[in-house]
């Protein structure tokens, strides 16, 4: 991977005072821009919205971000847990770049993205085992991780058998449990009714903070935005706004 030189005040072996940075990202689907020069810093602990109409770019950032697609200029560093440097998500290889997500990332979607055929528990598990846990370590770590989102006992059911509810919180747990430094979220709260989408925010927040993990949710719903410590603003690929 590519060590970034540094550009913070932080000391070798520091970790600066923040955990992903975009600078100059950019981004078209052929002719098309999607991302225009985005410049954007995440902090730890931070919850991070990021808002727009239809069209101006949110899951494209989201994805840039999170090292789905790759950048077409601008840099997408991430800083290393250790304080031994900075990776550049943007001149990785899409090899790379999923092993990256998957051991650096966790990621809630809309519909849980779940696989039915699996248990609650196996769910979690999975991310795990993808990175070499053996599976009664993996199997442990994902019982802990439910029983911390209130799902305890439940782990043995498949997710045809939760609620919304409960499905989406297994979702964050299996985002959660390899110990991820940041969680994207696209609409985690979209298919849920207000209740059990007030509920699943609640948990998806806590959750971030107690470890200190970033979070960045794309979103259209103003209420959830308004929970989140920033809110970014998209129109056209632009940010025309970040407060």
């Amino acid at each position: 991977m590519t060590t970034v030189p540094r550009h913070d005040t932080a000391g070798a072996g520091e970790r600066p005072g923040w955990i992903l940075r975009a600078r100059g990202a950019s981004k078209s689907f052929g002719q098309t821009p999607a991302l225009v020069d985005v410049d954007v810093t995440i902090a730890p602990g931070e919850s991070v919205a990021i808002m727009g109409p239809s069209g101006s770019g949110k899951s494209t950032l989201l994805h840039v971000l999170a090292g789905i697609l790759a950048a077409d200029t601008g840099t997408v560093i991430l800083s290393r847990p250790d304080g031994s440097g900075h990776d550049d998500l943007a001149t990785l290889s899409d090899a790379e770049r999923s092993s990256f997500r998957l051991r650096r990332f966790g990621f809630v979607f809309q519909q849980g993205m779940l696989l039915a055929e699996l248990t609650a528990a196996e769910n979690v598990a999975l991310p795990l085992l993808l990175t070499g846990a053996s599976r009664a370590d993996a199997g442990h770590r994902a019982d802990a991780e439910l029983a911390r989102l209130g799902l305890a006992g439940l782990g043995a059911r498949r997710i045809g058998q939760l609620s919304g509810g409960q499905a989406q919180r297994v979702a964050i747990a299996r985002a959660l449990v390899g110990g991820s430094s940041l969680i994207f979220a696209d609409e985690p709260t979209g298919a849920l009714d207000s209740h059990t989408a007030d509920e699943v925010l609640s948990a998806l927040l806590a959750t971030g903070r107690d470890a200190n993990r970033a979070l960045v949710l794309v979103t259209h719903d103003h209420g959830v935005a308004s929970r989140c410590d920033r809110i970014i603003r998209l129109r056209d690929g632009r940010i025309e706004a970040d407060a």
